[in-house]
């Protein structure tokens, strides 16, 4: 099974620690690399311009995201040179880096790939993870650094452990199984002294290309910005939040997290086909269970939600490491006399509808927005998300549950609550991620009670009726 989490429920065995930063004379080339023309995509744009904000704040506000794995024997250290290297020079997000200049514009700088240079270095037995963790944290820097990624592998006698932390500027969900699978395939391929190719890929500076193209000649009467804008308008001019008291929340600050087992496989089938009865799929599902939840927590009766969605689009971006995605609207209306099989099918409609505009940022729009629409959203906005990935789908699954792969992030959060929902072999999980604070537990306890149990009687019944809302 992949292990998903924090980087504090990452625990390998202990070892001899080896990491992979980049060489003195890779930064110093790397510094003098020219500016070029194609910005950041909007969403590693707002993702720098937070991270930049709260530079001040006492944790790491950027996401760090990393991949792990383990390999049977001992290390080959010249092999897992040549890998990484030919890891990072393979995608281009990794040739460029950013900064802000003097009229606060974010500047992209690319530089030749073959000037990245990642080299060894020992840095001796590691008995305490902790401590571990902490030095793989300690020596990747953050977004505005270029190197803002780090490698490493934990030797002991007889296996040893893989690690790659990449900043979320460079990276995604996807991205971090593609990272894997392509570790795995250069370092064999080393070992075995052999070329077997990979996918070709395109690089992200086209897609950043194509996306800032294409969100430019939007204006506000193009009809994806006002189908943002009425979803909008329709929640009171902003983007959603979450239902429940987070406690003083405001700003970044320490994150917790809850992670349950939600269905086991078999549960998970009697699931789909309760979706699939009423015309409907598992995402459609998710996003009704959630609907309901809120219209019985606080009365809500205009489910707002966001969603992730994957914006690689031409074959050669399928096997590309970068950040491909963008947020999109799911919105389902709830009444006293709704039920999860009445609105299902409802649920599942918006959420294609609202693939759309995969395409569109909401960055974007809310830098067309004029001040008669009664947009109350700003840039820099935190919003609840629902992620769901099905990982069985995920290149190279197959290989997880041999590999002890896992996926781990940094716990920095936002003031806001974000939910993973992870469909793996043998069972689906529920992750949330929200503030660390006293009554965000109690209130995510009390969120996540209700969405399962809204969960577990469409498993057991086929259904589930709403109950009177809690503010009602």
């Amino acid at each position: 099974m992949v292990a998903f989490g924090l980087f504090d429920d990452w625990h390998p065995q202990p070892g001899r620690l080896t990491t992979w930063t980049a060489s003195p004379r890779s930064r110093a080339q790397m510094l003098e690399a020219p500016r070029h023309e194609i910005g950041p995509s909007y969403q590693q744009e707002a993702y720098l311009r937070a991270a930049h904000r709260n530079t001040g704040a006492a944790l790491r506000v950027s996401r760090l995201c990393m991949i792990s794995f383990d390999i049977p024997g001992v290390p080959d250290q010249r092999a897992m040179t040549a890998a990484v290297n030919e890891f990072l020079r393979r995608h281009d997000t990794f040739s460029s880096w950013f900064e802000r200049d003097s009229g606060d514009r974010v500047i992209r700088h690319v530089a030749d790939p073959a000037a990245i240079e990642f080299i060894p270095e020992d840095l001796g037995e590691f008995s305490d993870i902790a401590a571990l963790r902490e030095r793989v944290q300690a020596v990747t820097p953050g977004p505005f650094e270029w190197d803002c990624f780090s490698f490493g592998v934990i030797e002991r006698p007889d296996s040893f452990t893989v690690y790659a932390a990449v900043d979320h500027l460079h990276t995604d969900g996807v991205a971090q199984a593609l990272s894997c699978v392509d570790l795995l395939w250069l370092y064999g391929n080393e070992m075995a002294g052999t070329v077997t190719a990979l996918p070709r890929v395109d690089g992200h500076l086209a897609y950043c290309a194509r996306e800032r193209r294409l969100n430019e000649r939007l204006t506000l009467e193009s009809h994806a910005v006002r189908r943002w804008v009425e979803v909008l308008r329709d929640n009171d001019g902003d983007v959603p939040s979450f239902p429940l008291d987070l406690g003083e929340a405001a700003g970044y600050r320490p994150g917790a997290q809850a992670t349950t087992t939600l269905l086991t496989e078999p549960e998970m089938l009697r699931f789909e086909e309760a979706c699939q009865a009423r015309g409907g799929r598992v995402v459609g599902g998710w996003f009704t269970a959630l609907a309901l939840t809120e219209y019985e927590l606080s009365g809500r009766t205009n489910y707002f939600g966001l969603a992730p969605a994957n914006t690689r689009f031409l074959p050669g971006e399928e096997a590309s490491v970068g950040w491909y995605t963008n947020l999109i609207p799911v919105v389902v209306p709830v009444d006293s006399g709704s039920t999860f099989a009445g609105l299902v099918a409802v649920a599942q409609e918006s959420a294609e509808c609202a693939k759309d505009l995969t395409d569109v940022s909401l960055h974007r729009v809310l830098e067309l927005i004029t001040p008669d629409l009664g947009i109350r959203t700003r840039p820099g906005f935190a919003a609840p998300m629902l992620s769901y990935v099905d990982v069985r789908k995920f290149p190279g699954a197959q290989l997880f549950d041999r590999i002890k792969g896992g996926l781990y992030a940094t716990p920095a959060s936002s003031g806001e609550v974000y939910v993973w929902i992870n469909r793996l072999p043998e069972e689906t999980t529920l992750s949330v991620l929200f503030p660390d604070t006293p009554q965000a537990h109690e209130s995510v306890r009390k969120y996540i009670g209700a969405f399962t149990g809204v969960i577990n009687a469409v498993v057991s019944d086929g259904d589930y009726a709403v109950r009177v809302p809690a503010l009602s």
